[in-house]
Protein backbone atom coordinates (compact mmCIF):
# COMPACT_ATOMS: atom_id res chain seq x y z
CA UNK A 1 0.00 0.00 0.00
CA UNK A 2 1.60 3.56 -0.96
CA UNK A 3 1.28 6.67 -0.53
CA UNK A 4 1.90 8.77 -3.78
CA UNK A 5 2.34 11.74 -4.62
CA UNK A 6 4.30 14.29 -7.24
CA UNK A 7 7.65 15.84 -7.04
CA UNK A 8 7.41 19.19 -8.45
CA UNK A 9 11.40 19.69 -9.38
CA UNK A 10 12.92 20.12 -12.55
CA UNK A 11 16.21 20.03 -10.56
CA UNK A 12 18.51 16.75 -11.44
CA UNK A 13 17.00 13.60 -9.43
CA UNK A 14 18.67 12.79 -6.38
CA UNK A 15 19.55 8.83 -6.74
CA UNK A 16 18.65 7.87 -3.09
CA UNK A 17 15.74 6.81 -0.83
CA UNK A 18 14.57 8.65 2.18
CA UNK A 19 13.38 6.15 4.91
CA UNK A 20 11.13 6.92 7.46
CA UNK A 21 10.52 4.93 10.43
CA UNK A 22 7.17 4.73 13.07
CA UNK A 23 9.26 3.56 16.16
CA UNK A 24 7.39 1.39 18.31
CA UNK A 25 7.98 -0.54 21.83
CA UNK A 26 7.30 -3.61 20.25
CA UNK A 27 7.69 -3.28 16.59
CA UNK A 28 8.45 -0.78 13.76
CA UNK A 29 7.30 0.32 10.89
CA UNK A 30 9.42 1.49 8.17
CA UNK A 31 8.50 3.28 4.68
CA UNK A 32 10.95 4.33 1.99
CA UNK A 33 11.09 6.10 -1.06
CA UNK A 34 11.75 5.12 -4.65
CA UNK A 35 15.20 6.61 -5.52
CA UNK A 36 13.89 9.38 -7.29
CA UNK A 37 11.90 10.31 -4.10
CA UNK A 38 8.50 10.44 -5.79
CA UNK A 39 6.58 7.38 -3.75
CA UNK A 40 6.51 6.30 -0.39
CA UNK A 41 5.95 3.04 -0.05
CA UNK A 42 5.42 1.13 3.26
CA UNK A 43 8.58 -1.06 3.19
CA UNK A 44 8.07 -3.41 6.01
CA UNK A 45 7.30 -3.87 10.04
CA UNK A 46 10.35 -5.41 12.08
CA UNK A 47 10.78 -6.21 15.56
CA UNK A 48 12.06 -3.49 17.59
CA UNK A 49 15.04 -5.25 19.13
CA UNK A 50 15.68 -6.00 15.82
CA UNK A 51 15.62 -2.51 14.09
CA UNK A 52 19.30 -1.43 13.79
CA UNK A 53 20.65 -4.52 12.66
CA UNK A 54 17.51 -4.26 9.82
CA UNK A 55 18.80 -0.46 8.92
CA UNK A 56 22.24 -0.98 8.94
CA UNK A 57 21.96 -4.16 6.31
CA UNK A 58 19.05 -2.19 4.12
CA UNK A 59 21.36 1.06 4.52
CA UNK A 60 24.56 -1.54 3.24
CA UNK A 61 22.44 -2.93 0.05
CA UNK A 62 20.46 0.69 -0.46
CA UNK A 63 21.30 4.30 -1.22
CA UNK A 64 19.65 5.81 2.07
CA UNK A 65 19.82 10.08 1.24
CA UNK A 66 18.47 10.36 5.23
CA UNK A 67 16.04 8.80 7.64
CA UNK A 68 13.16 10.35 9.26
CA UNK A 69 11.81 9.25 12.60
CA UNK A 70 8.48 10.04 14.01
CA UNK A 71 8.21 12.31 16.84
CA UNK A 72 5.65 11.53 19.29
CA UNK A 73 3.92 14.20 20.39
CA UNK A 74 0.92 14.25 22.87
CA UNK A 75 -2.28 16.32 20.81
CA UNK A 76 -1.21 19.25 24.02
CA UNK A 77 2.06 18.88 22.06
CA UNK A 78 4.04 17.24 25.37
CA UNK A 79 6.11 14.79 24.02
CA UNK A 80 4.56 11.04 24.41
CA UNK A 81 6.01 8.39 26.77
CA UNK A 82 7.60 6.49 23.76
CA UNK A 83 10.01 9.60 23.44
CA UNK A 84 12.45 8.03 26.14
CA UNK A 85 12.94 5.54 24.22
CA UNK A 86 13.28 6.75 20.41
CA UNK A 87 15.91 9.60 22.05
CA UNK A 88 18.31 6.59 22.81
CA UNK A 89 17.69 4.79 19.34
CA UNK A 90 17.99 8.47 17.70
CA UNK A 91 21.37 8.96 19.08
CA UNK A 92 22.62 5.89 18.52
CA UNK A 93 21.66 5.92 14.76
CA UNK A 94 23.25 9.35 14.18
CA UNK A 95 26.94 7.45 15.85
CA UNK A 96 26.85 4.26 13.60
CA UNK A 97 25.30 5.91 10.64
CA UNK A 98 27.27 9.63 10.79
CA UNK A 99 26.70 9.84 7.34
CA UNK A 100 23.32 9.87 6.94
CA UNK A 101 21.01 13.13 8.45
CA UNK A 102 18.52 11.54 10.73
CA UNK A 103 15.33 14.09 11.00
CA UNK A 104 12.21 13.75 13.55
CA UNK A 105 8.80 14.60 11.99
CA UNK A 106 5.72 15.09 14.43
CA UNK A 107 4.02 11.78 14.01
CA UNK A 108 0.76 12.90 15.65
CA UNK A 109 -2.31 11.44 14.47
CA UNK A 110 -0.90 9.11 12.12
CA UNK A 111 -2.10 6.00 13.55
CA UNK A 112 -5.56 7.06 13.10
CA UNK A 113 -4.94 8.44 9.85
CA UNK A 114 -3.58 5.06 9.26
CA UNK A 115 -6.51 2.92 10.32
CA UNK A 116 -9.09 5.35 8.16
CA UNK A 117 -6.34 5.26 5.45
CA UNK A 118 -7.17 1.17 5.53
CA UNK A 119 -11.39 1.46 5.99
CA UNK A 120 -11.07 3.69 3.10
CA UNK A 121 -8.97 1.14 0.96
CA UNK A 122 -11.64 -1.49 1.64
CA UNK A 123 -9.75 -3.34 3.97
CA UNK A 124 -11.55 -6.05 6.59
CA UNK A 125 -12.13 -5.43 10.09
CA UNK A 126 -9.78 -8.34 10.79
CA UNK A 127 -6.83 -6.92 8.60
CA UNK A 128 -7.37 -3.68 10.14
CA UNK A 129 -6.06 -4.64 13.59
CA UNK A 130 -3.38 -5.79 12.08
CA UNK A 131 -1.13 -3.73 14.03
CA UNK A 132 2.18 -4.72 12.02
CA UNK A 133 0.09 -2.98 8.92
CA UNK A 134 -1.02 0.25 11.16
CA UNK A 135 2.71 0.70 11.93
CA UNK A 136 4.28 0.24 8.65
CA UNK A 137 0.88 2.89 6.81
CA UNK A 138 2.01 5.15 10.01
CA UNK A 139 5.34 5.25 8.60
CA UNK A 140 4.41 5.77 5.12
CA UNK A 141 2.34 8.67 6.33
CA UNK A 142 5.24 10.22 8.50
CA UNK A 143 7.12 9.62 5.35
CA UNK A 144 4.52 11.58 2.85
CA UNK A 145 3.99 14.24 5.30
CA UNK A 146 7.94 15.26 5.51
CA UNK A 147 8.44 15.02 1.40
CA UNK A 148 5.19 17.31 1.24
CA UNK A 149 6.04 19.86 3.79
CA UNK A 150 10.01 19.79 1.44
CA UNK A 151 8.06 20.03 -1.14
CA UNK A 152 5.89 23.17 -0.18
CA UNK A 153 9.62 25.06 1.25
CA UNK A 154 8.18 24.03 4.72
CA UNK A 155 11.65 21.72 5.61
Amino acid sequence: MGCDRQKSSIFAPDMSRILAIDYGQKRTGLAVTDPLQIIANGLTTVPTAQLEAFILDYVGREEVERIIVGLPRQNSGEYSENMRRITPFVNRLKKVLPSVPVEMVDERFTSVMAHRTMLEAGLKKKARQDKALVDEISACIILQSYMESRSFGGL
